[in-house]
C-alpha cells in the first residue's frame, strides 16, 4: 500500500485507513460518514484525493498538444481558452470510456502553455501507458508524482480560501490559475466532485501537510473522508469510475454527450467516433438514469432492475444512502423505453422486488459558483 503525504495527519486526526486503489486512504474520521457528509453540504470539507494522477502535457504550441490530446479523447482542447478547465474521457475503438479525467489550460513561466491532466488513481498507470504510446512523439510527457491534491469543497469553500489566497475570488467553476495560497505556491481549479463550490489544490508533496492543516486551521473546515465523498458526489449525480463509466459503456449511454462539442461529433477524430457518431443518430438501446428507491432500503451496485412486468432492464451501478435527501439514491442503466422520470421500476434486491422510480438527476441540486 502507498501513503499520500496526509497519512500522518489523517492518523492524528482519527482517520480510519483502508485500502483503496492501491493507497492507505481515510474512509472517514471520528464524526461518521453522514456527520461529514451534510457538513461538507453546510459549510466546508477538505479532502484527501493525493492518490489522484497529475500529467502535465506540452508541446511547441496549444494547438499542437491540444491536437495530440483530441486524438485520445472525444472533447474540444483545440478551443480550451488559457484558465479554462474542462471534463472529458479517454475512450477505445468501441466508444467505451477508459477512464475519465479534467483537463485545464495553463500558462506559466516555467513551463509555458500547456496541458493540465487529472486523471483517477486506479486507472492512473494505464492512462500514463496510454500516453506515452499514442502520443510520446507529438508531444512531452510528465507524470507529476511529486504533487498531492486537496479538494476543498462546500457552501463556505470560496469564503476559505479567499482569506488565503484573495485572487481566488475572482475565479467561477471550471477555471484554473496558480495561486499562492498562505504563502504557498499551488495549482487551483475551482471544480470538485461534490456538487458543492469549491477548489481542488495542486500542491507539492513537501508543503502539503502545511497547507492541509492551514486549511483546517478555519472554522468553517472540518476533515472530510472517502466515505463521504461517495455519498456527495452520488447525490450529485456525478459517475465513478469502474461503476458507473467502464470500457463497456459509451459516453452516449452514460448521458454525457454534453461533455462533446458539435465540432468533435460531426468531425469525429478520435477512437470510437464512428460508433458514438450511429448512437447519436440511430439512439442506444440502455441508458444511465437516477433511481429513487420507495421505502429505506438502499440498493447497492449489481442491483437488478426489472419493470412492472417482471423483465429484467437493466442494473443499478451506484446506490446508497443519501444524508441531504434523507433517502436512498441510485444511478443505473435502463433500456431507452424506460428513461422517463416517473417510469416505476422494481429492484431485485435478496430475492424481493422492491419499488422505485426513475428521477431526473442531481437528487441534491448543484451549487458551482457559475459567476
Amino acid at each position: 500500500m502507498q501513503r499520500t503525504p496526509l497519512y500522518d495527519l489523517h492518523l492524528e486526526l482519527g482517520a480510519k485507513m483502508v485500502p483503496f486503489a492501491g493507497y492507505e486512504m481515510p474512509v472517514n474520521y471520528p464524526a461518521g460518514i453522514i456527520a461529514e457528509h451534510l457538513h461538507c453540504r453546510s459549510a466546508a470539507g477538505l479532502f484527501d484525493v493525493s492518490h489522484m494522477g497529475q500529467i502535465r502535457l506540452a508541446a511547441e504550441s496549444h494547438d499542437a498538444v491540444a491536437a495530440a490530446l483530441e486524438r485520445l479523447c472525444p472533447s474540444d482542447f483545440l478551443g480550451l481558452q488559457p484558465g479554462r478547465q474542462r471534463y472529458s474521457f479517454f475512450t477505445d475503438n468501441q466508444g467505451g470510456i477508459l477512464d475519465d479525467l479534467m483537463v485545464s489550460r495553463l500558462q506559466d513561466v516555467k513551463h509555458g502553455d500547456h496541458l493540465f491532466v487529472v486523471v483517477n488513481a486506479a486507472c492512473k498507470a494505464q492512462d500514463l501507458s496510454h500516453l506515452q504510446a499514442n502520443l510520446n512523439h507529438r508531444c512531452e510527457i510528465t507524470e507529476l508524482a511529486d504533487r498531492a491534491l486537496l479538494a476543498l469543497q462546500g457552501p463556505a469553500a470560496g469564503e476559505v480560501l479567499a482569506r488565503l489566497a484573495p485572487d481566488s475570488a475572482a475565479m467561477t467553476f471550471m477555471t484554473a490559475r496558480v495561486l499562492t495560497i498562505a504563502g504557498i505556491d499551488c495549482f487551483v481549479t475551482r471544480s470538485g466532485y461534490t456538487g458543492e463550490d469549491g477548489f481542488e489544490i495542486s500542491v507539492s508533496n513537501a508543503a502539503a501537510a502545511d497547507l492541509a492543516r492551514r486549511l483546517l486551521a478555519e472554522s468553517e473546515v472540518k476533515p472530510i473522508g472517502l466515505g463521504a465523498r461517495d455519498s456527495l458526489r452520488l447525490e450529485a449525480g456525478l459517475c465513478l469510475y469502474g461503476n458507473d463509466i467502464t470500457p463497456q459503456t459509451t459516453p452516449v449511454e452514460a448521458d454525457l454527450s454534453w461533455a462533446i462539442s458539435k465540432r468533435r461529433r460531426e468531425q469525429g477524430g478520435f477512437p470510437g467516433s464512428g460508433v458514438l457518431q450511429r448512437q447519436w443518430k440511430d439512439g442506444v438501446a440502455r441508458k444511465r438514469v437516477g433511481i429513487q428507491p420507495d421505502g429505506k432500503a438502499p440498493a447497492r451496485a449489481h442491483t437488478e432492475i426489472a419493470d412492472e412486468a417482471g423483465q429484467v432492464i437493466g442494473e443499478i451501478t451506484s446506490g446508497g444512502f443519501g444524508p441531504s435527501v434523507n433517502a436512498p439514491v441510485a444511478m443505473g442503466y435502463v433500456a431507452a423505453s424506460h428513461v422517463t422520470p416517473g417510469t416505476r421500476l422494481n429492484l431485485l434486491v435478496r430475492g424481493k422486488s422492491l419499488p422505485a422510480s426513475v428521477v431526473a438527476l442531481p437528487f441534491a441540486p448543484h451549487r458551482y459558483r457559475r459567476a
